[in-house]
């Protein structure tokens, strides 16, 4: 068992720090995008529901926006205060970096959300519109560099080392390393994915609540089919970032595999006990030759053995094996689960239209063929793009110790020198700081959804001869 030294410690505060965190720019992500969605059919359509959607998800983006940011804060101050040791060695690629995702991103988010919050009826609806693209762009801006950062740590490239420090010789090769492609697509897919259920899963619990009102209708629908189109897409994603890793981190794949031995014909574990100490798994249940196939496209393929990964005086240079295999499960069973409610959620739609033709025409899926099994479903589903983030970030994360920087650094060389019980401190207040913010912004959101149903904030809204977008009326929407 891993003692609680300051090292230990400080991974944990990192990853505590890093995964509330996480959970809201996957949010902000694609939210920014859906929230452009809705403003443009708004104004090609003149439809009332359409802005209506928008005014109560742009609610949730700006509770997201401010929680990301402050959470974002505790981030940098930690490679001071904990990991000192990192920015020393390579803080001349990993500053700037840091510095572009500030510059090019962050200001462009923070100069017009103002507008796109509050400016609706204030300035032009092309203006408002654009706010809204930029705070959508800039968004995703952010999430670029900050995976090219994270990529770069996994398969670092365009560097030379001097005197135990890094020096960048090749920005092109820094910024589109190896798995970057991989990772960036990967992340832009969660966040949509994330933001596809908690829209059908807000949806569904308003629908549950009596609300019958037709943004809800509309966002409903919107949520997901963006759930079944892309969770698909996002599966192909992860299996060609699986050969990406296998290539470049073959060590972490071994420990998503649990496989100790170099060898072929693998099979897929769907449940297993890893012994590290023993170096074996206890009580296997798996698929015959199916890892192979997955990881090599051939059922008879090679697939690397955590044991090739020990030194010879017993350094142990593979990760922790049973939280990156558990983590990497927890993950793809998400997936799984998302892919089975999203696409039974579209059929029974589109049966539904099928059924009744005449009576909803124009409209390819019909919300009131959801039965009711399939709304409690989507419920609780509308926080599992969180889970399955988070599990695949600790997959990613994980999966790379004992290296902070593959190849480069290990993690114990960046850890700063002081007491465990200072980092333990710390620790405990941030978890229950996060604890407390993360149950005020369920209840937020909860509490916005209830409101809805009610149609206490229900708006018709029309716009005027000027292309200004104006409330007519402050009554329930239809």
């Amino acid at each position: 068992m891993e003692t609680l030294d300051t090292l230990i410690l400080s991974r944990i505060q990192f990853a505590a720090n890093i995964s509330f965190h996480i959970l809201f720019p996957t949010i902000t992500i694609a939210l920014g995008w859906v929230l452009l969605f809705f403003r443009l059919r708004f104004a090609q359509t003149a439809d009332g529901k359409w802005m209506s959607a928008y005014r109560f998800w742009v609610k949730v983006f700006a509770l997201s926006f401010a929680m990301g940011v402050v959470s974002g804060i505790t981030m940098s101050f930690q490679f001071g205060t904990n990991w000192p040791g990192f920015m020393e060695t390579v803080g001349n690629i990993a500053g700037p970096l840091l510095a572009y995702e500030v510059l090019t991103a962050f200001f462009l988010e923070a100069a017009f959300v103002g507008i796109m919050l509050f400016g609706f009826s204030r300035v032009p609806g092309w203006l408002h519109m654009l706010a809204t693209f930029l705070v959508a762009f800039g968004t995703t801006v952010s999430a670029f560099w900050i995976i090219v950062l994270n990529s770069w740590m996994h398969t670092p490239q365009g560097f030379e080392m001097i005197d135990g420090v890094a020096h960048a010789t090749d920005w092109w090769a820094i910024i589109f390393n190896p798995s970057m492609p991989y990772r960036f697509a990967h992340m832009i897919l969660a966040s949509f994915l994330t933001v596809g259920f908690l829209i059908a899963g807000v949806s569904a619990f308003r629908w549950l609540l009596g609300d019958r009102s037709r943004d809800l209708r509309a966002a409903l629908k919107v949520g997901v089919s963006i759930g079944a189109v892309l969770i698909p897409v996002q599966i192909f994603m992860g299996d060609m970032h699986g050969l990406n890793t296998l290539e470049y981190q073959p060590a972490k794949v071994a420990a998503m595999e649990g496989n100790w031995e170099t060898q072929t014909n693998v099979p897929l574990l769907l449940f297993a006990l890893p012994d590290e100490e023993a170096r074996e798994n206890r009580f296997e249940i798996g698929i015959p030759n199916l890892a192979s196939l997955i990881l090599t496209h051939h059922a008879d393929g090679e697939v690397p053995g955590l044991n090739d990964f020990v030194a010879e005086d017993g350094t142990v240079l593979h990760p922790p094996v049973a939280k990156v295999f558990w983590s990497f499960r927890v993950m793809v069973g998400t997936g799984l689960a998302m892919l089975l409610i999203s696409w039974a959620s579209v059929w029974f739609m589109w049966r539904r239209r099928a059924l009744h033709e005449g009576r909803i025409a124009g409209h390819w899926m019909a919300v009131e063929g959801l039965p009711k099994p399939i709304l409690f479903a989507l419920v609780p589903m509308a926080f599992s793009g969180w889970v399955a983030t988070l599990a695949g970030w600790y997959t990613t994360e994980i999966g790379r110790q004992p290296w902070l920087v593959q190849g480069v650094m290990t993690t114990d060389m960046a850890v700063a020198d002081v007491a465990a019980p200072l980092v333990l401190g710390t620790l405990i207040t941030y978890l229950a700081i996060y604890a407390a913010l993360l149950v005020a912004y369920i209840s937020v959101i909860t509490y916005l959804a209830r409101k809805a149903a009610k149609g206490d904030d229900g708006r018709a809204i029309d716009m005027d001869h000027s292309g200004k977008a104006g409330v007519l009326a402050i009554t329930p929407a239809e």
